[in-house]
């Protein structure tokens, strides 16, 4: 079996129907899809930057690739993978996402995953 692969991504979260489409808290410690066209596997290494909304403080965590999006994904999805967060500065992030969500109204909107 081959090692897993590296890779670093950067997204910028621009509002609350962004993070409702790209959020997975299904994931245990939480985890992002990040719309990209680039090759990953599961099990995959990421380094990951990533600014929520307004908020000027950067998010520099690593994760693994739990989810993919491919051209052939049923139901028309966007293309890319879910992230899985780790170590304390996931834990910090997954933290930080369901506060800015907590109250969403529009929580029955579709999203990238389920």
């Amino acid at each position: 079996m081959a090692a897993p692969r590296q890779g670093v991504i950067s997204l910028a979260i621009k509002d609350k129907a962004m993070l409702h489409a790209d959020y997975m808290p299904f994931i245990k410690g939480g985890g992002i899809f990040i719309p990209t066209e680039k090759v990953f596997e599961l099990g995959d290494e990421v380094f990951l930057l990533l600014t929520l909304l307004d908020d000027p403080e950067r998010f520099a965590i690593t994760g693994k690739v739990v989810w993919i999006n491919s051209r052939t994904t049923p139901g028309g999805r966007q293309i890319g993978v879910g992230i899985q967060f780790s170590g304390a500065e996931g834990a910090n992030l997954q933290k930080k996402i369901a506060s800015l969500m907590a109250g969403y109204t529009r929580a029955d909107q579709p999203t990238n995953t389920m």
